[in-house]
């Protein structure tokens, strides 16, 4: 079948997934990265197959991890489909990253010298959509009088650029919010972890996009989760993590009531 004008064609997957959207719990997980689907019209970016399955398509075991914790918890998730080689939504459309030409030092040649009308056209067709359901999400919750606990979920490399990261979790913060604390000291306390706070990454005003938009901008509480991906490669990785997350997050609510 052919693409629509919004890039996907009718029989393509949509663009996210919304788990559990009547779940119980405060906790409202966002999986930006989740998904590496690269819309049929586009092939496969010029990049080889082996490229597709790397880190600079998807960030590997979040979709996993994220759905796990999603049924432990009883807490509503939302998960991007597409690769971030199409369109990066935890960037703000038209930001040098947004949709990358170069991701790593990996060139993407079906990105080079996009014309405005195909940068619009993936961002109408993936982009929004995603953030949509995030922010109706949100809403319909807030109009319900539900609390609802951002928890952005993603993953990163052990190596990058060929320099090892030690780091084995990270919390990430623009502004360090009463959860990202309490998860560093808890984190921190389980023992066996090289925790780091805004490592391996700092989220920003200007290159993020999920958290400043709907935790901050919103006023609710929010923190962002990065796994080393190593750890989260296989089922056993996926599920223990989903495990651990899910002990954490739970005992970091009641401390944030009390």
């Amino acid at each position: 079948m052919t693409p629509g004008p919004n890039l996907l064609a009718d029989d393509e997957p949509p663009p996210v997934r919304v788990l559990r959207p009547d779940g119980h719990s405060d906790f409202v997980l966002a999986a930006d990265h989740a998904g590496r689907l690269i819309p049929r019209a586009l092939g496969t970016l010029g990049l080889e197959a082996g490229d597709l399955t790397r880190h600079i398509a998807w960030d590997i075991g979040i979709a996993a991890v994220t759905e796990t914790l999603s049924a432990l918890l009883d807490a509503s998730a939302v998960l991007q489909s597409y690769s971030r080689l199409v369109i990066d939504c935890n960037r703000a459309p038209g930001h040098p990253t947004s949709i990358p030409e170069v991701s790593e030092v990996t060139p993407i040649p079906g990105n080079h010298g996009l014309p405005a009308e195909q940068r619009e056209r993936r961002q109408r067709t993936i982009f929004d959509p995603y953030h949509s359901a995030i922010g109706g999400l949100l809403d319909r919750r807030a109009v319900a009088g539900q609390r609802s606990v951002l928890v952005a979920m993603h993953s990163f490399t052990p190596v990058f650029k060929s320099v090892a990261r030690s780091v084995e979790v990270g919390v990430l913060y623009h502004h360090l919010t009463p959860l990202a604390e309490i998860m560093l000291a808890l984190l921190r306390a389980e023992g066996d972890l090289a925790v780091g706070a805004n490592e391996p990454y700092a989220i920003t005003g200007d290159s993020d996009y999920t958290v400043p938009v709907h935790g901050e901008r919103r006023g609710i509480e929010h923190v962002e989760i990065e796994i080393r991906q190593d750890l989260i490669a296989d089922a056993a990785g996926q599920h223990a993590w989903a495990q651990r997350m899910a002990r954490l997050l739970g005992e970091a609510d009641k401390l944030l009531r009390a």
